[in-house]
């Protein structure tokens, strides 16, 4: 019974050894089909390997699935996690005999992701890039700011469940990216160029007299933008208690940051409570009276709410603060024209009586005045932007002037409109 036993062992080890060479082999020559094959059947036998052995197979198992940069996706996703699983085998035996060798194959992968990462986002391969950038995390996982170009990448590639799953690990690591960037700039080329660290910049300054200007600037925290992107996400799924939840959580992390009430209040505006939006908008606007973007947001959830009033106002702060605002002027036109059409029902319902025919006449001279108010708006506005080019200011104009009667004025605009329209 002994003999039998010691042979079936000395047969084992015999049999692990011998598929520990064919991988070898297959590398050696850069088989990594044969060299996968050959993987599979020697990790049947793992459960009988020795340390020292085991940490040969791991090792020689992540060449083979990395292929020297030609694995599939989920191949080097495997000689990743079989890198770690290396290291952490080898630290427990207190025998780091492959682990420097592993350390370099690591920082090989890291590199040619990064140029992948890099080459595919300056060919707006945002796919690939994406991968790349989330494959960068998953080699070096200290360096969360490519796990965040990742999710990014995914939600302009419209991959949100990609994107998704990455901002939230994000969320619930603490990522904030804030760091110090280290710049200065080029004396050839006066562009500005970021340096690793203060000692490079410095050399660069001091020493090979390259550089000028040296400046330490603060990253910002992302961390609103990932509650943000979260937020919008689970939007664009439908699930909006997801969305809204995200984004009180974030609220009550960043009370004071304006752009998530104003997340928030875009939220609203897609779930339809546009009361709430209007509300928060007008929070937001008191914090940033002076922006203008936040004037015509809070124009145009006011015309939803039926607050004219506050809409026009808004919309004339918004074009104070930013003349060329083609949108603040066309609504405030639109807002004119929408009081003259009001009428249009009144109009319609009244007889033939003098009175009727008097009330008519009234009306429609007040009708007719409120359309010259909304074309005297976009006049003005076209006289303060002489090379502008928007076709729906014109088309607009052509409109009014079309309800008015002035068939000239109406022709004119209208030829103006096409005439952009067609990249004239």
């Amino acid at each position: 019974m002994t003999l039998v036993l010691v042979l079936a062992v000395s047969t084992m080890s015999f049999a692990q050894k011998n598929e520990i060479k064919a991988i070898e082999k297959a590398l050696k020559i850069s088989n990594f089909a044969n060299a996968k094959s050959a993987v599979s059947a020697a990790e049947a036998l793992m459960g009988n390997m020795d340390d020292k052995m085991k940490a040969k197979f791991y090792f020689l198992k992540a060449k083979a699935l990395y292929a020297n940069g030609a694995g599939t996706d989920k191949d080097v996703d495997m000689a990743i996690a079989t890198l770690g699983e290396l290291k952490n085998h080898e630290s427990s035996i207190g025998k780091l005999r492959y682990t420097e060798q592993a350390n370099k194959m690591k920082t090989e992968i890291y590199n040619s992701f990064l140029q992948k990462a890099n080459e595919a986002f300056n060919n707006k391969n945002l796919a690939v890039a994406s991968k790349a950038y989330e494959n960068i995390y998953k080699i070096s996982p200290k360096d969360t700011v490519y796990l965040y170009n990742a999710a990014l990448l995914a939600a302009q590639n419209n991959d949100y469940e990609t994107s998704l799953k990455h901002f939230v690990k994000l969320k619930n690591l603490g990522f904030t990216g804030i760091k110090m960037n280290y710049v200065a700039t080029n004396k050839e080329s006066g562009g500005e160029e970021f340096f690793p660290n203060e000692a490079n910049r410095d050399f660069a300054i001091k020493t090979l007299k390259t550089h000028v200007k040296p400046e330490n600037r603060m990253e910002e925290s992302k961390r609103a933008n990932i509650v943000k992107n979260i937020a919008f996400i689970y939007v664009s799924q439908g699930n909006n208690e997801k969305a809204l939840a995200a984004i009180k959580d974030a609220r009550d992390e960043f009370p004071d940051d304006n752009s998530l009430v104003l997340t928030e209040a875009s939220v609203q505006i897609k779930v339809g409570n546009n009361e709430r939006a209007f509300k928060l908008f007008k929070e937001a606007l008191k914090r940033e009276p002076n922006n203008p973007d936040l004037n015509y947001n809070v124009g145009i959830t006011a015309m939803e709410v039926k607050q004219y009033d506050v809409a026009k106002t808004a919309f004339a702060q918004a074009l104070s603060l930013k003349p060329d605002y083609a949108n603040a002027a066309l609504n405030l036109s639109f807002l004119e024209v929408d009081k003259g059409n009001a009428m249009n029902d009144e109009m319609n319902s009244l007889g033939n009586s003098a009175a009727d025919n008097k009330r008519y006449d009234e009306l429609r001279s007040q009708k007719s005045e409120l359309f010259k108010t909304g074309a005297e708006i976009l006049e003005k506005f076209i006289s303060n932007n002489q090379n502008m080019k928007n076709a729906d200011i014109y088309n607009q104009l052509a409109n009014i002037y079309s309800a008015l009667g002035e068939t000239e004025k109406y022709k004119s605009n209208k030829e103006k409109a096409k005439q952009i329209e067609a990249g004239n």
